[in-house]
């Protein structure tokens, strides 16, 4: 009898412990299930709500659970409303926490996630120019450091090519972004000097915030005969503002990338899905081949799309030539 105590007891002692080991890895930090597989866990710090980044952050959850399977990766995704602030305290929080790797969905918030760690792994996607945003002046490819990721810009000699098959009378483009965003800055510079070759006036119109979205597009309206707008997160969350300005005006609007084409004519746009896609790809590299970041060149969607919004052209009375697709019909 005595016996048999001691032997429940010793298995009691071993269960606890084992418990307690089990317990252990419940920290917040990246731990293993069961089955002895590491159970990753990634912090998501999105800019802001609106559809480009939505489907970008999709496609990244999608391609990190096809790879990794979804019993072995933890998702910590937080939007910070279009603040900046609101994106160093995310980022703050997921090396407090721990994570495996930060995905950064627009360049704010990966400017945030390079200040908040340069040791953690950074995937970066929606971002326009990384050499801009890293501020690297002599920017090669790669970053050298603990950050990569997928790039958002679409040719923009392109894009120019769009704006003069549709309207080939154009005399004067309106450029249209936000002046806080610094990669919009960068494609509106691009746009221009496409613009000078062919001779064509243009004018830059910014707002600084989403409260001077509608008088900056009221006054481009007045005073230009077309406008084009990057892909820009400002422009982008405020687009049914820029459409009711816009439309009722009568100026086609030309965008970079099919959100913005909601307001629009034409876009030649990225699959911001599919992009998002290729940065959980790339993060698997990273976790499960150990990928060194720094190393890892920027990619880019090789395949945009030439789209038109219908209803748009419609009211406009705008013709489309054959090439282009139908916006609500795209992926």
């Amino acid at each position: 009898m005595k016996l048999s105590k001691k032997i429940v007891s010793l298995l009691t002692v071993t269960a606890l412990a084992a418990s307690l080991t089990a317990c252990g890895s419940s920290n917040g930090k990246s731990g293993s299930d069961s089955s002895g597989k590491k159970t990753y866990k990634i912090g998501i710090c999105q800019l802001v709500e609106h559809n480009a980044l939505d489907a970008a952050t999709k496609g990244f959850k999608k391609a990190l659970t096809d790879k990794l399977g979804k019993d072995n990766v933890e998702f910590d995704e937080q939007n910070a409303q279009g603040e900046s602030t609101n994106c160093s305290t995310i980022c703050n929080g997921f090396v407090t926490n721990g994570v495996d790797l930060i995905m950064a969905n627009a360049t704010g918030a990966l400017q945030a996630a390079v200040s908040a760690t340069n040791e953690l792994p950074i995937v970066g996607t929606s971002v326009t120019d990384y050499g801009t945003a890293l501020n690297i002046k002599d920017w090669k490819g790669t970053s050298g450091t603990n950050v990569t990721g997928t790039a958002d810009l679409a040719p923009i000699d392109k894009q120019e090519d769009m704006i003069l098959e549709i309207k080939p009378d154009v005399k004067k483009v309106g450029i249209l972004f936000c002046s806080s965003e610094p990669n919009s800055a960068y494609q509106a510079k691009l746009m221009e000097d496409e613009l000078k070759k062919d001779k064509i006036e243009y004018k830059e119109y910014t707002a600084s915030d989403s409260n001077e979205i509608q008088s900056v597009t009221q006054t481009a309206c007045s005073e230009v005969d077309a406008i084009y707008i990057p892909t820009d997160n400002t422009m982008a969350s405020g687009i049914e503002t820029v459409k009711n300005v816009v439309i009722p005006a009568g100026i086609p609007v030309f965008a970079g990338e099919k959100g913005i084409c909601e307001a629009g004519v034409t876009a030649l746009s990225i699959s911001y899905y599919n992009l998002g896609y290729q940065t959980g790809e790339m993060a698997y590299k990273i976790l499960k081949e150990g990928a060194d970041p720094g190393k890892m060149a920027i990619e880019t969607d090789k395949n945009p799309t030439k789209l038109y919004n219908k209803e748009n052209c419609d009211t406009l009375g705008i013709k489309i030539p054959d090439g282009y697709t139908e916006m609500n019909e795209a992926k």
